[in-house]
């Protein structure tokens, strides 16, 4: 059970609000890291990783990995590998979580969950991302058509069956157009490498 205590009650509604709440959060609220040690300290409230507390009762959602993420990279876009199993458009299951930051943002260091960095330009990093609500937490995801294109710009990494994969199911699906993804493959450049995939699929109703 919760002491009874300012800080204490304060904290335990920051995270039922929040969802995660980070250890600056706290801080910014008046909570001091002595209080949350305590609270960690009686199983008031868990530690998920450096710095990221949660309550131990609260839910967790199937893609609970992004919402930390976001709280570590607040500047953060979850892109590539991990957008497309956030959409449902690959059975990949990333060990990490892929997040786009700008060509000279802050990268952090290795921790839970584990976060594989790209660097995107400052362009790239604001077109078409949405954001969602996981656990409470905001986290911008690129949409469906931004994920294809960007995954077949970076083909060499994510591997270009994975790319092509993901393009397949995001017209089976019905969740882009070709043209949505061809007007997203003209601003990343690789309008060249996606044309022939999109005319063959559109051909085929896929």
């Amino acid at each position: 059970m919760l002491k009874t205590g300012t800080q204490r009650n304060q904290a335990a509604n920051l995270l039922r609000n929040q969802g995660i709440v980070r250890l600056s959060e706290f801080k910014e609220a008046g909570i001091t890291a002595a209080t949350i040690g305590r609270m960690v300290e009686d199983g008031d409230v868990i530690r998920l990783a450096r710095g990221l507390y949660q309550l131990p009762d609260a839910p967790l959602d199937v893609h609970h990995s992004l919402a930390e993420a976001a709280k570590r990279v607040s500047k953060g876009v979850v892109c590539l590998v991990s957008a497309l199993a956030f959409h449902e458009l690959t059975d990949q299951l990333p060990r990490a979580v892929w997040v786009a930051i700008g060509t000279k943002d802050w990268a952090p260091k290795e921790g839970s969950p584990p976060i594989r960095i790209v660097r995107f330009t400052d362009a790239l990093l604001a077109d078409d991302a949405d954001t969602v609500q996981i656990e409470g937490v905001s986290v911008r995801i690129f949409s469906v058509a931004k994920t294809i294109a960007d995954c077949f710009r970076h083909r060499r990494t994510v591997g270009h069956s994975v790319a092509l994969e993901g393009l397949q199911e995001a017209l089976r699906q019905g969740k882009a157009t070709p043209a949505q993804i061809a007007r997203h493959a003209q601003r990343g450049g690789v309008s060249s490498v996606i044309r022939p995939y999109l005319e063959a699929l559109s051909a085929n109703g896929s």
